[in-house]
Order: structure tokens, then sequence, then C-alpha cells
């Protein structure tokens, strides 16, 4: 999520937004510097973006990309922890609020773990198993 960050300490101060690139998930730091102007400093939280499977997962994408999609304008489905087949007949864009998900893609030996706050692409023509260990609320497009 973007902040918006403005520093007015005293006529020859402002404040300064850093962030340690390796944990996303640290408090910010404010740091004091003279200056003779107020600065504006924008943060993006920072993303990962992997592909696995031929599964594409953003973890905790911005808001302002949500925005951008449409996010919050997709129709909305979700189910109780289960373990089921499913096959995507379409490419699927999906955005996590809710749950935990085991995928595993028809004869790989390994799966594809997709939690709340994923943006995750499901390609089409995929077939896979849905291991769901903690309910689910998603939103999803078709495409």
């Amino acid at each position: 999520m973007a902040s918006t960050c403005v520093g007015s300490l005293s006529p020859n101060q402002s404040l300064l937004f850093s962030q340690t690139k390796h944990s996303p998930s640290a408090a910010a730091n404010w740091v004091a510097f003279p200056s003779t102007r107020r600065r504006v400093v924008r943060a993006e939280s920072m993303t990962t973006v992997t592909e696995k499977l031929g599964i594409k997962i953003e973890k905790n994408p911005p808001e302002s990309k949500l925005t951008q999609l449409g996010v919050r304008q997709w129709p909305k489905w979700g189910c109780p922890p289960s373990k089921f087949p499913w096959t995507y007949d379409a490419t699927e864009t999906c955005y996590l609020l809710k749950g935990e998900v085991k995928v595993t893609p028809s004869g790989a030996n390994e799966s594809v773990e997709i939690a709340a706050g994923d943006l995750v692409v499901f390609p089409k023509g995929m077939s896979c198993t849905w291991d769901v260990s903690v309910g689910v609320d998603k939103h999803y497009k078709f495409e």
C-alpha cells in the first residue's frame, strides 16, 4: 500500500522515510535531517512476484494495482476447507481475501501455496487439485 509522508518539524527540518529492503514488514524508521523546505516522500510496500509450475503469484500487491485491475468489482467466490480437482477452461486471475491453499498441478510432484493477500494467475488449460486448509474467500476474473 502506498503512503504519503509529509514532514514539517521546524523551518529547518523535514522527515525522511526509509525501510530496509530485505524486511518489508519491518517498522519504518523516521530520520530528521536539515532542510529549508518541506519534503514529500512516497513509499510503496514491496511486492514479490514469482512463477512456479505455471502459476504466477504476487504477494501483497499495492492497493493501487488492485484498483487499476478493478479487483474489488470482480465477483467473489469462497469455500470451506476441502480438497477437490479443478480445470481452468480460461485464464483466471484471483485475489485471495482469506484462506490458505496448496495447489498441485496434475502430474506435478510439488504444490504451490497461496494465501490471503496473494494475487494469482492460473493459466488456461491447467488441471490441478486444490487442497484448502483454511476457508477461501476471493475475488476472481476469467479471461
